[in-house]
């Protein structure tokens, strides 16, 4: 049976990679049609600043994080100011921060699926008096369901796993901010506290893995519904 404490941190997990995949997916589902549609000057810029997250070290990212969205930063304070809005120290600034962190693996899975789609599909619907938006919502978005759901579950089980940009943007608080790696690592620096920390590890395991093949499953599933 799982402890209070670690039930706890498992709940704040689910909660803040949910979070951060949900509010995140329709600006991932732009990024990729823009990127896989579209020729422009700068592409490869937006495309290298959209994947930096992946090479940047995740305290750098939590370190322009405090400095941009805390409550003394240079857009943080504005949202404070004008909404009552703060990032810093809660739950939501480390959905934030795990949304920058897995958002380049939500956007190359679903631009990779977009880039399948013939488009010529797509061109024949257009010619037939259908509107763009029609198009995409009802030829286009359907045939990227592999993608999307790949991608879905690929960013859901990376922010699970989010550490550095969190630590550093939210701190590690108790109930707030401390997720299953943050919690595996308070027990990691208390001594004597080794079976703690290999319980956390085993869940984390757990979840991950069960996120990875339900990712495949459903992914599996919608091929097939679009082999039919």
């Amino acid at each position: 049976m799982l402890s209070e404490y670690e039930i706890s941190a498992l709940l704040l997990s689910l909660k803040v990679s949910g979070s951060a995949v949900l509010f995140s997916l329709p600006l991932a589902i732009l990024v990729a049609w823009v990127l896989a549609r579209y020729h422009f000057p700068g592409k490869a810029l937006l495309d290298s600043l959209i994947h930096l997250p992946l090479v940047l070290p995740p305290v750098v990212i939590g370190y322009l994080l405090l400095i941009s969205m805390g409550r003394q930063g240079v857009i943080g304070s504005r949202l404070y100011e004008w909404f009552g809005v703060s990032f810093s120290f809660s739950w939501q600034g480390a959905a934030l921060a795990a949304a920058i962190v897995a958002f380049p693996l939500m956007v190359r899975a679903i631009r990779l699926s977009l880039q399948a789609v013939d488009i010529k599909l797509e061109q024949a619907a257009r010619t037939l008096g259908a509107s763009p938006l029609k198009v995409f919502f009802t030829i286009t978005l359907p045939l990227t369901v592999p993608g999307l759901l790949a991608g879905t579950i690929l960013a859901f089980a990376r922010s699970l796993g989010e550490f550095g940009a969190t630590i550093t943007f939210v701190s590690n608080i108790p109930g707030e901010t401390r997720t299953l790696p943050l919690a595996m690592f308070s027990f990691i620096e208390t001594p004597g506290a080794e079976a703690e920390a290999a319980r956390l590890c085993l869940i984390s395991i757990v979840v991950a893995l069960a996120a990875l093949l339900i990712s495949e499953g459903l992914t599996r599933m919608a091929q097939k519904r679009l082999a039919l």
